[in-house]
């Protein structure tokens, strides 16, 4: 008998490490702040436009997700042909990358950053090229730009940052877009970008950012619209490029419920802003507490905090699992908590009395 082994995948799979993910602890699970979510479910016309798309889901939505592009792109100030939408900004960036990546080519990257950067780059076939991050937990711009060379193809800036919260300075953030050759992609990863309260100067409106031709701005309704379940996000980019992205999308990228929740939450942005400001409040009663019982939590524009706890880390996450909250650990590193759920502060007190 012929033993074979079977069909190999793409060598570009292997080692290919898993996204994690947060086990709970001995107790209950009291308060989940391991997931950068918005706490309290669907608002009030977001969840009764989404309920009632329930009813008409045996039909397909429509194609590309059109209706939520143009919505978009009118809340936006920009053309509908400069957005693209799918279930989530990640598959967005997935498609770009399987779009503009070729085998050999380079993403360069702040490190730390959202972790699922490396993972979608190397399923792609490029290769990771990551920067480490200042002292203080932020891009380090200058190092970043050093990085480019002929085969770097994507530059990834996620701002705010994942995990740390950091941002990188509106005018620095033009000036490095403007240093790099054309022919290099900047995708500016905005996911947490609502929860930023910093005004940005006409440079960095997003019009003006993508009409330099190479930028590609990513955001979602997963973070600060509260529709993480539901995977709904967008993506602008001049016409050729978000163009390039839609013809490696499926037909049907955006669910009917999804596409009417989002709707449902751009019509009725006083939903989104509430939330948003009780997200910031939160943030810093949070900070507020670390520093009074000496942990040093840098500034945070996104809706977590970051603790550079580096070898304490995974201790720390432990502890905080055995009190029945989870958080996200980085050994070595450091950890985020998310913030917005009431609990938190009270059982975050408990866990930093008995940590020493």
């Amino acid at each position: 008998m012929t033993v074979t082994t079977g069909p190999v995948p793409r060598p570009e799979l292997a080692g290919l490490a898993a996204y994690s993910s947060v086990a709970p602890g001995p107790v209950p699970v009291r308060v989940r702040a391991s997931s950068n979510e918005a706490p309290g479910g669907l608002a009030g016309p977001v969840r009764a436009a989404a309920l009632a798309a329930v009813g008409g889901s045996s039909r397909y939505p429509l194609i590309g997700g059109s209706d939520l592009a143009t919505a978009l792109a009118g809340s936006l100030g920009v053309a509908a042909a400069e957005v693209a939408v799918g279930d989530g900004a990640l598959p967005l960036l997935d498609r770009l990358l399987m779009a503009y990546l070729r085998p050999g080519d380079e993403v360069v990257m702040a490190w730390r950053s959202y972790e699922a950067y490396p993972l979608s780059v190397q399923v792609a076939g490029g290769r990771s090229v990551c920067v480490p991050l200042t002292p203080d937990g932020a891009h380090d711009l200058p190092a970043m730009a050093a990085a480019v060379g002929p085969a770097t193809r994507i530059v990834l800036v996620c701002n705010p940052n994942n995990p740390t919260g950091t941002v990188v300075p509106w005018d620095a953030l033009v000036s490095f877009v403007d240093a790099l050759p054309p022919d290099v992609l900047v995708v500016l990863d905005e996911a947490y970008t609502e929860y930023d309260e910093r005004p940005r100067p006409e440079t960095a409106v997003l019009p003006a950012l993508v009409a330099r031709g190479n930028v590609v701005v990513l955001r979602t309704f997963s973070k600060a619209h509260g529709l993480a379940g539901l995977r709904a996000g967008y993506l602008v980019a001049a016409p050729a490029v978000a163009s390039a992205v839609r013809s490696v999308l499926p037909p049907f990228p955006v669910s009917t419920v999804a596409v009417a929740a989002a709707l449902a939450s751009l019509a009725h942005p006083e939903v989104l802003e509430e939330r948003i400001l009780d997200t910031r409040v939160e943030r810093e009663r949070v900070r507020a507490l670390l520093a009074a019982r000496g942990t040093t939590v840098p500034a945070s524009y996104a809706n977590f905090v970051w603790l550079p706890l580096g070898d304490r880390a995974a201790p720390f996450a432990e502890l905080c699992r055995e009190h029945g909250l989870l958080v996200r650990p980085f050994a070595g590193e450091g950890v985020r908590i998310t913030v917005g759920e009431p609990d938190l502060r009270a059982v975050l007190a408990e866990v930093l009395a008995a940590w020493s």
